[in-house]
């Protein structure tokens, strides 16, 4: 509700701290539901995405400037906060009535036997449709999921640094619609980056983003990626099951050793399960508990990863922690003997 009514960027807009009656002169709340403003900010200010100064009691009730908190600043669009864009849209990707129906469903579909929606509580929330037939069926909840995939560049963008000396293309499978690629390849012209979809996902690019700076691919990762001197798997492999991620990179090394560069690799941005911080290894399982309702995925340790590589064919890998709770993994295909 937040994020939708634009209160963390009426703060920011007015210069970082903004009273109720700024609040109310700006964000888009009828007459007749100002009076519940109060009650939203007094509730956004006691769990510490917003604070208050004063802080609120029954003597100054909600009366004092509302800011920012680093948790709020993240939801802020015209603000980059260590290299990442506004996260507001990937937190509305994840609230939507799709998903929040399937984890409503969770102990049901622990105590089920139906076949039909075994893999997983979306099914059993949803007729037997998955995430993925919901996107195709509802252009709404596609362009939100999308936007929401896109709202972070960061990792991509430390990637493609590190690689900035050689001239190479690469493809971003399960890019979306584009929109971290485009600011990526405007940094980095060296690049030729191409984003690998399925058709429902490239059919909704709005004509005035394709400028000719990324090529779209209208394909299924699971039957080809085009050759490619490196293949980016951002935010995918969680979503599927471990045969199905064998097969994935199975496409992603075919499609390495068929380009021209040897120094092919894929490279893997996902969760580690097993940080050694409370608070990130919070973040991965609660992660790991949506996989679950959501998808027949899952976030993996190390070992599990291992497994995984090791059935695709790659037996050379390297894992470092980045951002909190995620890591890169850079994969390298055996030499061909």
């Amino acid at each position: 509700c937040a994020i939708e009514l634009g209160i963390p960027n009426a703060i920011h807009r007015h210069g970082g701290a903004a009273s109720l009656a700024d609040l109310l002169d700006t964000v888009p709340v009828s007459e007749r539901r100002r009076p519940y403003l109060p009650r939203l900010m007094r509730y956004l200010s006691a769990t510490g995405i917003l604070a208050l100064d004063p802080p609120y009691s029954t003597t100054t009730g909600g009366e004092g400037m509302y800011s920012l908190t680093p948790l709020s600043r993240l939801l802020v669009d015209d603000v980059l906060v260590n290299g990442c864009t506004s996260l507001g849209s990937f937190v509305l990707s994840q609230t939507t009535k799709y998903g929040v129906t399937a984890a409503m469903h969770l102990s049901e579909w622990f105590k089920s036997d139906d076949d039909s929606a075994a893999e997983m509580p979306f099914r059993t929330a949803h007729g037997g449709m998955d995430f993925w037939d919901a996107t195709r069926g509802d252009q709404r909840f596609n362009d939100v999921f999308n936007a929401g995939m896109g709202s972070s560049s960061k990792l991509v963008l430390d990637f493609v640094r590190s690689v900035r000396r050689h001239k190479l293309s690469l493809i971003d499978v399960g890019g979306g619609t584009g929109s971290a690629a485009r600011a990526i390849a405007r940094a980095f012209p060296h690049v030729k980056y191409s984003v690998l979809d399925l058709p429902n996902v490239i059919s909704g690019i709005p004509l005035d983003d394709d400028d000719g700076i990324v090529q779209y691919i209208s394909g299924d990762m699971m039957d080809y990626i085009p050759p490619t001197d490196a293949v980016l798997l951002k935010h995918v492999m969680h979503d599927w099951n471990d045969d199905d991620c064998v097969k994935i990179l199975t496409q992603c090394k075919k499609a390495i050793r068929s380009g021209e560069s040897s120094r092919g690799k894929v490279v893997v941005i996902d969760t580690v399960v097993g940080s050694h911080e409370k608070d990130m290894f919070e973040a991965q399982v609660s992660f790991d508990m949506l996989m679950m309702v959501l998808t027949t995925g899952k976030e993996r340790d190390e070992q599990q990863w291992h497994e995984i590589f090791t059935n695709a064919g790659f037996k050379h890998y390297k894992m470092k922690p980045v951002l909190g709770f995620l890591s890169i993994i850079e994969l390298y295909p055996e030499l061909e003997i």
